[in-house]
């Protein structure tokens, strides 16, 4: 490991190489700025890929996590705690589910999805119904089942051979739902795509899908790690696109910065669920919960989430006015506070947003990529409109001056 003291940058970590060879060492933050180590100021727009929807350094959320570590840090599945049984019967609440599983990370959620889909299969229709839809331009995890409905070369290559029974489709092409039959236990779909370049489902893809899978009996499953939990202005992002999935999963905000993640399942697949059929050790234990206790309560205020969805309208009128700017800016894309700025990509310049986002960095802003050609912004929901002003100036200086790449 490279690094000196005042150096913001650590090169060569003692991390494994399918990560990068440098990063920036951040230090602390407040809301929606972190300071690396060096003391240098940033804005952070990644919000942790989508994590930190309340920001950064939450007294409120520490104080809690504190608290319920002085009492209880872990029981496992054997047991169970108040927090725990708490946040079951909230999210419950929020649609037609009976039951949640509680795991650690997005791909545990989907992978006890895709586990509850092929049991409710099995046992309503049989041996050999077992299959598994999902669509371009997903991502749903790393793991083997959430990777093996990932549909990208990059991911995928150097583990097959993956999981079998699983097929893509063109995302929002009607006539690919052609394909679907009783054989198909699920169909997994992002309602808001996140890494693949935010791209929404349409409200006929929507229709056509559920009259599909209701014809065969088939599930669908919401996939909401990176575009539910508030983060589009409603609870869900499926709530604004006319798609009601039977088996929804959550992972990234839940728990304010804390690895946890849940799976909701309906309660005609709940009543063919038997005990040891899955399990988990870590998932919804007490600290987790309990912080995730107070997050929901703050994102499912109606105020709360009408502030936020008024702020995503505001970034979006933001980045149109970039756009009209600068003619290689070509779309604006996503919803609330999941957005993106398409630029006009040129396949001989592959490191052309790696470009834009390292330049961004160097001017105080933290941003994502999605896909090959697309900026995505995930900054804390809390965000303000001068902070949203401040990223934008940031970025108009950055892409003024890479204009001539374009």
């Amino acid at each position: 490991m490279n690094q000196t003291k005042t150096d913001p940058i650590v090169h060569q970590p003692p991390f494994p190489k399918n990560y990068a060879d440098e990063f920036l060492v951040l230090d602390h933050g407040k809301g929606t700025e972190v300071w690396d180590k060096a003391g240098n100021r940033y804005l952070d727009f990644t919000g942790g890929i989508a994590v930190n929807a309340l920001g950064h350094g939450r007294k409120d959320l520490a104080q809690i996590a504190r608290k319920q570590m002085e009492k209880l840090t872990h029981v496992s599945n054997l047991y169970t705690t108040q927090p725990a049984l708490d946040l079951a019967s909230k999210l419950v609440g929020t649609g037609n589910f009976a039951a949640v599983h509680f795991g650690n990370s997005g791909t545990e959620a989907n992978e006890a999805a895709l586990k509850y889909a092929r049991v409710y299969a099995l046992r309503t229709k049989g041996e050999g119904h077992h299959k598994f839809l999902s669509f371009t331009g997903a991502f749903h995890g790393r793991t083997f089942g959430s990777l093996s409905l990932t549909f990208t070369d990059k991911y995928q290559k150097p583990y097959s051979p993956l999981v079998p029974g699983c097929e893509v489709a063109p995302y929002n092409d009607v006539k690919s739902l052609s394909r679907l039959d009783a054989t198909f236990a699920a169909v997994l779909i992002e309602p808001l795509q996140g890494e693949g370049g935010l791209d929404k489902i349409s409200p006929a893809f929507a229709q056509a899908l559920q009259e599909t899978c209701r014809k065969h009996d088939i599930l669908i499953i919401a996939d909401e790690i990176q575009g539910g939990y508030g983060r589009t202005g409603t609870f869900f992002a499926w709530q604004q696109l006319g798609l009601t999935p039977d088996i929804v999963t959550l992972a990234k905000p839940m728990a304010g910065g804390l690895p946890l993640s849940a799976t909701l399942i309906p309660a005609k697949v709940n009543d063919l669920v038997h005990v040891g059929d899955h399990g988990t050790t870590f998932g919804g234990g007490p600290v987790t919960t309990a912080v995730a206790n107070k997050v929901f309560d703050i994102i499912t205020d109606p105020a709360f989430l009408a502030k936020v969805a008024n702020r995503g309208r505001q970034f979006e009128r933001l980045l149109k006015g970039l756009k009209k700017e600068f003619p290689f800016a070509s779309e604006v894309k996503g919803l609330g506070l999941l957005r993106g700025l398409r630029l006009k990509h040129d396949p001989q310049k592959k490191t052309l947003i790696n470009d834009v986002v390292t330049a961004c960095q160097a001017h105080g802003l933290l941003v994502l990529r999605a896909g090959t050609d697309v900026l995505r912004f995930a900054p804390p929901l809390t965000v303000t409109k001068k902070e949203l002003d401040e990223a934008l100036a940031i970025l108009r200086k950055v892409l003024a001056g890479l204009a001539k790449e374009f």
